[in-house]
């Protein structure tokens, strides 16, 4: 063990860090949240109207999908695991939602969930009986939605582009004319979520299998049961926020979604969730949702496309994801 005056050194570094970095080293998320303030101050100053309520009420509108759909995604990665087709998950569950829209929106919503979970057991059964890999399973099964979508909106979902005035209350709509129902929605996800991570003994094992697997079949659980519930859990999320943002929209088509793809990814690398499972939360999450969200208003209020978000998005997860790979090798070392 190091002495302690061979660690602090006459400059006062800390580990061949100064305190200041130390700290924020063991404070990701008070680093997150400097980021966010830094970002939502820049997007003000280029563009002030951003400030107003409309501004971040505009702002929150887009960040409460994302972030549900970084929720799927954060579960996963603690696990190991992702979802490629979380996307195309929220796409096909808008559809039904907006093809039973007609029965009523209780059925509608009921209906779009339904799907979120037949997918995402189906991604489950895929990845934890058949042993396919993660990405492999989901990256085919959101290819076989949008071939079976694709086909039925010139079939049986011909037609089927509106959905019900409640949903899009829920996905538009703001209460009391200020807070966005999506975002009440997120709250209680939210919440849920957070305390099945850090208080349920579901938690717990997702951290474990995501740490080490062998060890928790070693302690008699059934890993397969966990990793599958973990994945139904992911559709049933990438429903909602489908549902939400058909709301948001009014309306559906076969790219509702796709943008999202990368930024949920983003979102939960960015909040501190490792791609190599067993290290993150969902708090880093949202914050990482929050951040990409304002940096969105930021790059549409500087006119630059799509397209050119998407590139940075990607930088963004490349640029992490190297930096967790470093740091698990300097670890190991």
């Amino acid at each position: 063990m190091r002495q302690p005056s061979s660690i602090m050194g006459a400059r006062g570094r800390v580990g061949g860090m100064t305190p200041f970095r130390a700290w924020l080293g063991e404070s990701p998320l008070v680093s997150l949240v400097g980021v966010l303030i830094l970002l939502f101050l820049v997007t003000g100053v280029v563009q002030p109207g951003f400030f107003s309520l409309n501004g971040i009420r505009n702002t929150l509108l887009q960040a409460a999908p994302l972030g549900i759909l970084a929720a799927a995604q954060t579960v996963l990665m603690l696990t190991g695991g992702i979802d490629l087709s979380v996307t195309m998950i929220a796409t096909a569950a808008a559809y039904v939602a907006a093809n039973q829209s007609p029965h009523g929106a209780s059925a509608a919503i009921i209906m779009g969930l339904l799907v979120g979970l037949i997918v995402g057991s189906l991604n489950g059964v895929g990845v934890t009986i058949f042993r396919v890999n993660p990405l492999i399973m989901t990256l085919a099964m959101s290819g076989i939605l949008l071939g079976l979508f694709t086909a039925w909106t010139q079939t049986v979902l011909a037609g089927a582009t509106q959905v019900a005035p409640f949903i899009k209350l829920l996905g538009g709509g703001a209460f009391l004319g200020s807070i966005p129902y999506s975002v009440l929605v997120w709250g209680v996800i939210a919440l849920l979520l957070i305390w099945l991570l850090r208080r349920s003994g579901w938690g717990r094992l997702i951290y474990g299998i995501g740490d080490n697997e062998v060890a928790v079949q070693l302690a008699g659980v059934r890993v397969w049961q966990v990793r599958l519930s973990a994945y139904m859990l992911s559709g049933l999320l990438g429903a909602i926020s489908g549902i939400l943002l058909a709301g948001r929209t009014g309306a559906v088509d076969l790219q509702l979604a796709d943008a999202f793809l990368l930024p949920s990814v983003a979102a939960a690398v960015i909040g501190g969730t490792s791609i190599f499972g067993g290290v993150g939360g969902y708090v880093g999450t949202i914050l990482g949702a929050l951040i990409l969200s304002v940096l969105n208003s930021l790059l549409t209020f500087l006119n630059v496309g799509q397209a050119i978000q998407q590139v940075v998005y990607g930088i963004i997860v490349l640029s992490l994801a190297w930096g967790y790979a470093r740091l698990t090798r300097q670890n190991s070392t």
